[in-house]
């Protein structure tokens, strides 16, 4: 027959002490209500005897033998505090300027002009590449609303507005601003700047 093992010979006993605790309780306290000081020394005396005789100890029986893994890890609990902030009227209107000209070939090869006039504004930046080089740079792909997204594809770099949801619009998308749903869709990313008037 196979012997317990000490996780199993513990679980035993503190089974029986279980059930010996909820006689003691039933006894000295009919109807689950207090009895008094006395009938409570009297469980406690009664339940130390019990412990001693499976020698235990009215302490947390040991299990450092077995540490399960928690049911959720710590990773999956943690919550991004850092909400998205609500999209200014700066860049809803870039935005929606973006929206409103895809399909223009007028800015092709024009980049940054295209992202500075959806802000109100044109030739703060000479490129994109200066634009970038010039604030503040994020550099993974949660691009929020409005945010120009970079990329370095050539000597001038490109620019973009995001849409808020991995996606964003342009100019060069097939020879005319257009709308992609990745950042992915040209190469080397450099990241994105906050959404808002250019100015030096």
């Amino acid at each position: 027959m196979k012997r317990p093992t000490r996780l199993t010979q513990q679980t035993s006993k503190w089974l029986a002490v279980t059930m010996l605790a909820g006689a003691c309780v039933l006894a000295f306290a009919p109807g689950c209500a207090a009895t008094g000081d006395e009938d409570t020394e009297s469980s406690d005396l009664a339940m130390e005897q019990a412990l001693a005789e499976l020698g235990l100890s009215p302490q947390e029986p040991n299990t450092s033998d077995y540490d399960p893994e928690p049911l959720v890890s710590e990773d999956s609990m943690e919550v991004d505090s850092e909400a998205a902030p609500a999209a200014t009227d700066a860049q809803k209107k870039a935005v929606k300027w973006m929206k409103n000209h895809v399909g223009s070939t007028e800015y092709e090869h024009k980049c940054e002009t295209a992202v500075e006039v959806a802000y109100g504004t044109r030739y703060v930046y000479a490129d994109a590449k200066e634009h970038w080089q010039s604030v503040e740079i994020h550099k993974n792909k949660n691009a929020p609303y409005g945010a120009f997204v970079f990329w370095n594809i050539s000597q001038w770099g490109h620019v973009g507005i995001s849409d808020g949801d991995g996606g964003f619009y342009s100019s060069g998308i097939n020879g005319k601003i257009g709308h992609k749903n990745s950042l992915d869709f040209f190469n080397k990313y450099v990241g994105w700047a906050k959404g808002k008037k250019p100015k030096k």
